[in-house]
Order: structure tokens, then sequence, then C-alpha cells
């Protein structure tokens, strides 16, 4: 559902003024309007709207999820409706066609509402459901892109970075106009939402954004020319999966040419469905190569506590352990041994918080060798044939190929 004029339904609790809008006779120059409601522009409006909504949601009975404040729960009897709310835009999913179709009969008396059906498009992704399962992608915001750079004669390539690219130290001459990359760049980052295979590109690239060089414009065209090679890839969320919770963790010691920092990748699937993925340099500066894996260990545990915390608030109780899959023997002796010593002493906290995890059989660590490490892709950059293999372990679709082999 989509609120028409959202920002105007919000009620100002601070005392705002504005001056008489041209054309307004008046007598005295110096009377200014008092406003009541919210405008457009004010930086109040947004927090206002928001508040508006949320209230009347509170009062039909909804609750609003700790783990998330943009997701209201409602359960009565055997009814449940959840809302998802991104400021004037709404996705209701229930388990009753009455009690959502009277639901949205009150939001259209509160609020002056449209009804635009089934979920098909929603910020840029594009939803496809069936049998099995939903899937995302964001081939029109990929096709844009590619257009607005003037790419769509380009020869597209099979993976997006160089093994060896050298960024970190180029010397080559600084853009005149750094706009261009800058909004490429934040394209590519709001991209990344159904594309796992861009994280670690994208990590690379948003770093050079303060002062940005040929050669830093023309990797990221090399991104642009990637997207070319398949611009419909998305994510399959399966209706026939298992509920069983798998987090994949790695780090790349002292990546960062710069400051020596690590960088942490993590890789969570609902069953065989990706649902949560990440790249970020960390922190600290780590002192070996078991420190970091186990400070992306740490990373992970808290990701996958937070997506337990979300199905609980949307009625899924998973009470299996979560499985969390690490190539490092070290960091997984370190979760196990309930020794410390001077090695582990600076980073204590990690520490006892993923162990406590382990003691109360939250989460199961495993070994999985470095060949195997899904995570591997988020953290360092690969070539042709690895980023393959990886990309397709991913769970990574094309609901326009061909073959049509994901069943959509």
């Amino acid at each position: 559902m989509d609120v028409h004029n959202a920002f105007f339904h919000g009620d100002l609790e601070e005392e705002v003024y504005m001056r008489l809008p041209p054309g307004y006779q008046k007598e005295d120059k110096n009377k200014v309007c008092r406003l009541r409601k919210s405008l457009y522009g004010l930086k109040q409006a947004p927090r206002c709207w928001f508040s508006k909504l949320s209230t009347a949601l509170l009062e039909y009975g909804f609750e609003q999820a700790l783990g998330d404040y943009s997701l209201f729960t409602y359960e009565k009897n055997s009814t449940c409706l959840h809302i998802l709310v991104y400021v004037d835009d709404l996705i209701i999913t229930g388990s009753c066609e009455a009690a959502t179709k009277q639901f949205k009969e009150y939001l259209s008396a509160k609020f002056h509402m449209k009804d635009l059906g089934f979920l098909k498009y929603f910020l840029e992704i594009e939803v496809a459901m069936s049998a099995s399962g939903f899937y995302l992608c964001q081939r029109k915001y990929a096709l844009d892109i590619i257009l607005e750079t003037r790419y769509l004669g380009a020869k597209p390539i099979a993976f997006p970075f160089e093994e060896k690219h050298g960024l970190a130290f180029n010397t080559s001459t600084l853009l005149e106009d750094p706009k261009p990359y800058r909004r490429l760049l934040g394209s590519l980052i709001y991209l990344g939402v159904a594309r796992p295979d861009l994280a670690f590109s994208v990590h690379i690239l948003a770093q050079f954004m303060q002062e940005p060089r040929e050669d830093h414009w023309q990797a990221a065209l090399r991104v642009v020319k990637y997207l070319k090679s398949d611009p419909g890839q998305g994510i399959l969320l399966r209706a026939n999966t298992n509920f069983e919770i798998m987090g994949w963790c790695d780090a790349d010691w002292s990546r960062c040419p710069y400051t020596r920092r690590s960088v942490t990748g993590y890789f969570i699937q609902f069953g065989e469905s990706p649902v949560s993925w990440k790249t970020r340099k960390q922190k600290t500066v780590s002192r070996s190569s078991a420190e970091s894996e186990y400070r992306a260990m740490a990373d992970l545990v808290q990701e996958l506590k937070w997506l337990k915390r979300m199905l609980y608030t949307l009625g899924v109780r998973h009470t299996q352990p979560m499985i969390v899959l690490c190539d490092s023997k070290s960091a997984i002796h370190i979760a196990m041994n309930p020794m410390f010593h001077e090695r582990t002493k600076h980073i204590e906290n990690d520490c006892h918080f993923v162990r406590d995890e382990v003691v109360t059989t939250n989460i199961v660590l495993q070994h999985v060798q470095m060949t195997y490490q899904l995570a591997d892709i988020f953290t360092k950059p690969i070539g042709r044939d690895g980023f393959w293999r990886f990309r397709n372990k991913l769970g990574i679709h094309n609901l326009y190929a061909p073959r049509g082999d994901i069943g959509v």
C-alpha cells in the first residue's frame, strides 16, 4: 500500500513558523504562520509521519518489533498480520484474507491510501512469487545504471574485480568532478541488496569516494561491465527449505595496506536461501590471523542472534542450534577452550560473547576447509574460476535465464 502525501498527516510538537506565502495580502509585514501540520522539507516531517502511523497501528493492536522498529506484528487468536514500513510504502502480509482486508479498510479510513495489489515491485526490488518461493532481483535498476554510464554497448566481462588491482596506492590523475563516481558507487551499494557477488567490489571502491582517481573510475566501470553480463541476477528465497540456519565467516588478515586492518566477511543461509551477507573492515588491528578470524566469528554470531530474534517476532520458533562454519582451527579452539591466557586478553569481550553462545548450544562451531569457505568471496578478490565457483554456491539465480532452472 502507498500513502498519499504522507508527511502532511504528521502533527508537529515543536513550534515552527514560516513566512507568509507570496501573494497573501497582509497589513502587518511582521506576521508569520505557525505550522500545525508537518510539510515536505521539514526535518521533523519523517519522524512526525512515522509517529502518526505508529500510533494508528498500536491502537489497532499491533506491537512494534524491538529488533526492527519498522516492523509491526499483530496476533489475535489464530490471526497473524505483519506490516513492514518504509516511509510512505507498506508491505502487508497476513494469515487470513478477511483480516487483511479489514485492516486495509482501517488504514484507508485513517489515511488516504492506495492499494497496489500483490507485491511485485518495491523500492527498486522486483519480486516474483511462485510455488518455488520468492525471487528477488533488481534487473531494472541494474539496467538503469548501465544506461546512465552509457555502457549498453560495452563488452561484458565475467568477474567484477581483478586479483591484483593495486588501487590502494594508485597515483593516477584525480577526477576533476568526483560526483559521477560517488553517484555510481551509491547506486552499486544499493544494488547489493540482492547481489551478494558485488559486496567485496563495492566495499573496496567505496573507500575512495573522498578523492577518486581515474583508475578508481575505471575499476567502477568494470563492475558495470560485469553487471551487463547478467543484469537479472538475484536471490531465491525457497519455500520448501528446512529451518537450518548456517553462517559462514572468514577474515583476510591485514588486508588494508593503509591501516593494516583485516577485512571481515560473513554469509548466512536459511536452509538453502541466502538471507544476510556483509563485507566490512574491522575496527581494530589484529595481531594474528586467528584474532582476525575470531573477530569475524563474533560479528557473525551477533548477526545470527538478531536473525533468530526476528524469526521469533514473526512467530517462528527456531529451537535447533545455528551452525557457524569457520576455516580457522585456532579461532574455533579459542571459542571452545574455557582457559584464558595472555594472547587472548585483548579480545576477552568477543571471547565471552561467542563462548556463552557455544555453552548454551545456541550455536555449533564446525571447521570447513578453505576451498569450501563460502565467505571467502567477501574478503578478497579472486580469479574468474574461483569467483564463478563460489557465486554458484551462494544461491544466486537468474530468473531471466533461458534454461529456467529454478522453476519460478
